[in-house]
């Protein structure tokens, strides 16, 4: 049996990075604007503030101004809504990302929804989630996004596919259903209240599996051919004491059935951080009253 094709979202995460680097270039030459993303970051979680340093370092490359804004993990709400505030009035800030988690006894809600929607880089905001399922301009969350570019390299036309996404989150399993619904398949929603999950699972052509759960997704989960976009990052300890990240599926087994499948890692991560400049980019013309940028693939 032939291998399943291994989607590459490092190389096509690099090509849009390119992209939005001529854009941001562009932008500055005619307008002389350079977009500005800010990072907040509440507390002291090494992976988050390991995250956010990375998105600094891309938005550099990029020619995209970055702000970091660190808060203590005690801060309150008021706090940080408070900075989110002052930044939507920063003419420098086009786009706002808060790190999530927020520590416990942090209102993630109120935080998010205090973001200007037109700065809400993550699209997380109520107004841009209302304008995501109803199909209006907005600013789409990025791992979602990321997933959805990932399946136009195996799939010009997705229109008719029965779809499953394993998880409900908000910021991926539910927006990655409205990107689906938008391309018209016909979309499944799976959870932990779901009977019948595995065989849900085996009826899709497309399989987008954000459970959270290490190697949830085995090989006989899968419809053979189907096309599954692993967007899990799993931190596991190995038999030899050695840690390394995994999906939530098991990717050496499912390579045997799919027809196409995400590696973790070098799948969904890079695109997410390439999204995230597209965002940035796309908020800084928008709040300008300028046209979209030109971003897709010649």
């Amino acid at each position: 049996m032939t291998e399943a094709i291994v989607i590459d979202g490092q190389t096509v995460a690099a090509k849009l990075r390119e992209r939005v680097a001529a854009a941001v270039a562009e932008l500055g030459a005619r307008h002389g604007v350079t977009p500005g993303l800010a990072a907040i970051i509440v507390g002291d979680d090494p992976a988050s503030q390991l995250y956010v340093r990375n998105k600094g370092r891309a938005c550099a490359a990029v020619g995209l101004a970055s702000f970091e804004h660190r808060l203590p993990a005690d801060a309150a709400d008021a706090e940080v809504i408070a900075l989110v505030e002052r930044l939507n009035g920063d003419e420098r800030v086009d786009a706002i990302l808060v790190q999530l988690p927020l520590p416990a006894g942090i209102d993630s809600q109120s935080v998010i929804a205090a973001i200007d929607p037109e700065k809400d880089v993550d699209g997380f905001h109520p107004l841009n989630v209302g304008r995501l399922w109803s199909r209006q301009p907005s600013l789409v969350p990025c791992t979602p996004q990321g997933c959805l570019m990932l399946l136009r390299t195996v799939h010009a036309d997705v229109a008719g596919a029965e779809a499953v996404v394993l998880g409900r989150s908000q910021i991926v399993g539910r927006p990655m259903a409205a990107l689906l619904v938008g391309a018209d398949c016909t979309v499944t929603v799976t959870h932990t209240k779901t009977r019948d999950l595995k065989g849900i699972c085996r009826r899709a052509d497309i399989l987008i599996v954000a459970s959270g759960q290490p190697t949830l997704v085995k090989a006989d989960w899968i419809k053979p051919g189907a096309t599954v976009i692993d967007v899990g990052t799993n931190r596991v300890t190995g038999p030899d004491g050695a840690a390394r990240l995994v999906g939530d599926v098991d990717f050496a087994a499912a390579r045997q059935v799919a027809g196409a499948i995400s590696p973790v890692p070098g799948g969904v991560g890079p695109m997410t951080i390439a999204c995230l400049l597209q965002n940035t980019l796309i908020a800084a013309c928008r709040r300008r009253g300028l046209s979209d940028p030109d971003l897709a693939e010649r």
